[in-house]
């Protein structure tokens, strides 16, 4: 018979954590997906979309850091997580109703501000819903759901254009998805609060029944004020370096859908044919992360993390290697396209995974919120860089760099997998 962690994992929090996902980047998908072609049909290039996503980055990067440090004061993280995704909501809904860039980036900054704050303290709730044991396979299920609400969203988006909608009125539809994370974690999630020490002593000497939730029970730490001076582990301190070297030739996906466009000749006002052809294959990006990530978590929890981590970066490197020569083919794209899917998958479900077994649950909600600014930052800088290269015309310098970043990282990971950390 399976032990009950084996047949309970899937719990009410996990249910919520995995709908609010879902549902959030299907909102969040069909906007993006008209935004960097909309931006090329007003006279704007890869540097304005660059400057865009970067700038994105920037605050999505900092206000992980503030989500996760703000998360470590908190007993009660989940109304804030709600908070989160209703500010998300309103973000990206509200693009709608501007119609300037510097409208779109502030309204996208706000909507990204929300994501950022939640992420770490979503994490954390997530954490705290399945055994360490168990960590490969709950983040690459959350992993899933993201990825496959970015594999709806974009097909939401193309049908409902095919139907005539303007790009102002999908974004608008975009509210009714975006309000559905909100009453999922409500209604689905909830805080394990940390007894106090005298009474984890207390029910330490009671006999301890099979219902105690595990966040709970006396084996566990003795209360959140003592948890929280938890300092971060060392492990963890060299493990956030190769996550930001490698980061830092990681650009932004939505690259992608450009490059479709321009290797299937588009050089002037986005057609709807190419339009939707380039963003079918985003589509299928996200489509393939969707497909691999939970088994990606599943081998986690049987292999290695380190190593698996250090063999999806390695496919990055690839993937960049192949825009550096193929960029202009659309045949290397649709295969940067599907590498793209399988590595980024593994590098969102076991940087995770690996985050929160190194971390003690005190410094968790920091930990992660670190970890993820640590992915936006060096997301930041790669996506400014390889636009600006983009924008004056040399993709194979703008690929090969970000390659030669990402081996960099790559090496470094290899390297922690060997001594063990």
């Amino acid at each position: 018979m399976d032990s009950p962690s084996r047949r309970r994992w899937i719990t009410r929090g996990v249910v919520g954590i995995v709908l609010a996902t879902f549902f959030s980047d299907v909102a969040h998908e069909a906007a993006t997906a008209v935004l960097p072609l909309y931006l090329v049909s007003v006279g704007l290039g890869p540097a304005a979309l660059g400057a865009m996503e970067g700038f994105a980055d920037f605050v999505y990067s900092l206000s992980k850091l503030v989500g996760g440090i703000w998360g470590q004061t908190l007993r009660h993280k989940r109304p804030v997580v709600a908070l989160g995704y209703a500010m998300t909501m309103i973000g990206t809904g509200s693009i709608a109703l501007v119609h300037t860039l510097a409208g779109v980036v502030s309204l996208r900054a706000a909507a990204w501000i929300g994501r950022g704050v939640r992420s770490p303290m979503r994490d954390f709730l997530l954490a705290d819903e399945v055994e360490p044991t168990h960590f490969g396979r709950a983040y690459g299920l959350e992993r899933s759901a993201d990825m496959l609400g970015a594999l709806a969203g974009p097909l939401i988006a193309i049908l409902l254009v095919s139907l005539g909608m303007p790009a102002r009125d999908v974004i608008l539809w975009t509210l009714v998805p975006a309000a559905i994370p909100v009453i999922a974690i409500l209604v689905f999630t909830r805080d394990r609060v940390l007894m106090s020490a005298a009474s984890a002593a207390s029910t330490a000497s009671a006999p301890s029944t099979p219902s105690t939730p595990r966040s709970e029970s006396a084996a566990g730490p003795t209360s959140d004020a003592a948890s929280t001076r938890a300092p971060l582990p060392s492990e963890f301190k060299r493990f956030l370096g190769a996550v930001l070297l490698f980061g830092m030739g990681d650009f932004s996906r939505t690259f992608l859908i450009l490059l479709a466009a321009k290797a299937l000749g588009e050089d002037g006002e986005a057609r709807p044919a190419t339009l939707s052809i380039a963003v079918l294959l985003y589509a299928l990006h996200n489509g393939v992360s969707a497909l691999a990530a939970y088994p990606i978590g599943r081998l986690g929890d049987r292999w290695p993390r380190l190593r698996l981590l250090a063999c999806g970066y390695g496919l990055g490197v690839v993937t960049n290697l192949v825009l550096a020569f193929g960029s202009g083919s659309i045949a290397w794209v649709v295969v940067a396209v599907v590498t793209s899917g399988v590595y980024v998958a593994a590098e969102e479900t076991l940087e995770k995974a690996i985050g929160a077994s190194m971390l003690p649950r005190g410094s968790r909600s920091l930990g992660l919120g670190i970890l993820a600014t640590s992915n936006a930052v060096g997301d930041m800088v790669s996506s400014v860089g390889v636009g600006l290269l983009l924008e004056a015309g040399r993709p194979g310098t703008a690929f090969g760099l970000a390659a030669a970043v990402g081996a960099a990282g790559t090496l470094w990971m290899i390297a922690l997998a060997r001594r063990g950390t």
